[in-house]
């Protein structure tokens, strides 16, 4: 590739943002755009099957594999943090759960200072890339990219627990996306007819035939080239060369919330303090890159089930694996269509609060860790999590090098809020569990088990076994210029230089409440209307 070779845009990373982006970018035939991933193509099998979510989750070419460093609250121990590398990113390898969060979480962000970013300025977005059967049309979009499902596998086991969540007061809610989030039902994943639908099989796909988008992948990117204020280029790595491309509009940093301050502060953008140490000229000082760094905390619950009616079962016997597997080629249903929950519920851990700060993932199998052999007994695991935290972590880098994976602290349970609400939701899960619907169908608690009594016995057990539910954000957040660690500003744009934008989960003020596929979807989506305004206003005048 010459070194001169020029693009209007250049998106980085094909991730759950990135697609979007360069998709909708590219729908006008004179913008020439370039879209670029580190990672290889989406043709592994596992991807597009949704329960191979479980095999790719620790991948080691579609997955980067991240550790955080030593967690104080969690004695210690280094988590690890899997996310997406290759086409479509986290959207290729995660648990497909469609969320949206809550509209307070967008109504706070406006409240911030981040103007246009309301629940009622993105709602439409959200219809509009959505294709959704079900729901309340005032809600929902019918006619979108994205694909959105209920679940294609039901089982009695799940159907107990939401009659046990009812006899304990939380109510069905049949959409979690529509008017109001909180109660109990079936999850929402992105699925299209027994198919995985990532961002790159909604977006890429269609938009890759024309013409003036070049789709680049094994092509990692080292750092931005700057004239003055202005970004005018960028080098990447690819087969062992370093390449250099120019920019006449715009470079779209859409590598996620490790990757995107991580470039940032490669090209000198950033903490000059932590620049400098590590012998990185500072172009210009940004202190918000890589902090504010927030990310849901899970604690799981492990059933040993009385009938042999879960998936462990599945996973043991050859026949059932092939009548799974029947089941899916004939009608595109059944276990190997099954998420990282099949049943969701959304509640508060206090009556007090307005809307729900818990969430729970309610998965019909069970092993002592993600990633471990599935139990030899019949068993389940319902996941709980923390939905607005309120600790802060960092991410720093590691050197100047860009294939060293940077330094990350999550700093888990720093606060009281933080480990309070984590405690009341596994003491809520127990209290379910304990409702006439499901207790025939338990066996007895696995995990944390009938030992770990007390508060303070749960509290031990969330520092030693929770981990992540993989939902980093806010290293680059959106906010006006008179904060003090904002990154970019309501239109995406990087506080104090030109040409230069990010899109993705790092610029969230503050992590929405759920899954965050969703959001950085129409993050993307939100971006590529930026700028095509832009470029409106630029031929009109």
């Amino acid at each position: 590739m010459a070194e001169d070779e020029r693009f209007d845009f250049v998106v980085v990373g094909a991730g759950s943002a990135g697609c979007p982006v360069a998709a909708r970018l590219s729908e006008d035939p004179a913008t020439r755009v370039l879209l670029l991933e580190a990672g290889p193509e989406d043709r592994n099998p596992w991807i597009h099957l949704p329960i191979g979510y479980g095999r790719t989750m620790f991948h080691p070419v579609y997955n980067w594999r991240f550790y955080t460093e030593p967690e104080p609250g969690m004695n210690g121990r280094r988590i690890y943090w899997p996310r997406g590398r290759g086409l479509g990113g986290s959207s290729s390898i995660n648990g497909l759960a469609w969320v949206r969060g809550q509209a307070e979480d967008y109504d706070h962000w406006r409240q911030r200072g981040c103007t246009g970013w309301s629940f009622a300025d993105v709602l439409p977005v959200f219809k509009r890339l959505e294709a959704y059967a079900d729901g309340d049309p005032e809600w929902r979009g019918r006619h979108g990219p994205m694909a959105v499902s209920g679940p294609r596998h039901r089982m009695e086991l799940l159907e107990a627990f939401i009659h046990a969540a009812n006899q304990a007061g939380i109510p069905t809610n049949p959409d979690y996306n529509g008017a109001r989030q909180d109660g109990v039902g079936w999850f929402q994943l992105s699925i299209r007819n027994g198919f995985r639908c990532s961002a790159a099989v909604a977006y890429l796909r269609p938009a890759r035939r024309r013409a003036n988008l070049a789709i680049r992948t094994e092509a990692l990117a080292c750092r931005l080239l700057l004239e003055g204020r202005r970004v005018v280029g960028l080098v990447y790595r690819q087969e062992g060369v370093e390449r250099t491309v120019r920019v006449a509009r715009a470079v779209i940093l859409s590598a996620g919330a490790i990757a995107s301050p991580q470039l940032l502060m490669l090209s000198g953008i950033g903490p000059a303090e932590h620049l400098r140490a590590l012998g990185i000229p500072v172009v210009h000082h940004l202190p918000g890159v890589g902090q504010n760094l927030q990310d849901h905390y899970q604690a799981r619950i492990v059933y040993r089930c009385s009938r042999p009616i879960t998936l462990n079962e599945v996973s043991r016997s050859a026949w059932r694996k092939a009548a799974a597997g029947l089941e899916w080629a004939l009608f595109r249903t059944g276990p190997l269509t099954v998420g990282a929950g099949v049943v969701a519920l959304f509640w508060r851990t206090r009556p007090e609060l307005a809307t729900p700060d818990i969430q729970f993932h309610v998965i019909p199998f069970s092993a002592d860790r993600p990633g471990q052999p599935l139990h030899p007994f019949p068993g389940f695991t319902i996941s709980v999590c923390q939905l607005r935290p309120e600790s802060r972590g960092r991410l720093e880098l590691r050197s100047s090098d860009p294939a060293d994976a940077p330094r990350i602290l999550a700093n888990y349970l720093a606060t009281e809020t933080d480990r309070r609400t984590m405690v009341d939701g596994l003491e809520l899960i127990r209290t379910v569990m304990a409702q006439p619907a499901i207790r025939p169908l338990v066996a007895g608690e696995h995990l944390p088990g009938p030992d770990c009594r007390t508060r303070e016995d749960l509290l031990a057990y969330v520092r030693t076994y929770g981990t992540t539910i993989f939902h980093p954000a806010g290293t680059c957040a959106m906010g006006p210029p008179d904060d003090p660690l904002a990154v970019v500003d309501p239109e995406l744009r990087v506080h104090g230089l030109e040409g230069l934008r990010v899109a993705d989960a790092s610029i969230m003020p503050t992590v929405v409440s759920g899954n965050t596929n969703a959001a950085c979807i129409m993050i993307g989506e939100r971006c590529a209307d930026f700028l095509r305004a832009e470029g409106g206003r630029r031929s009109s005048a």
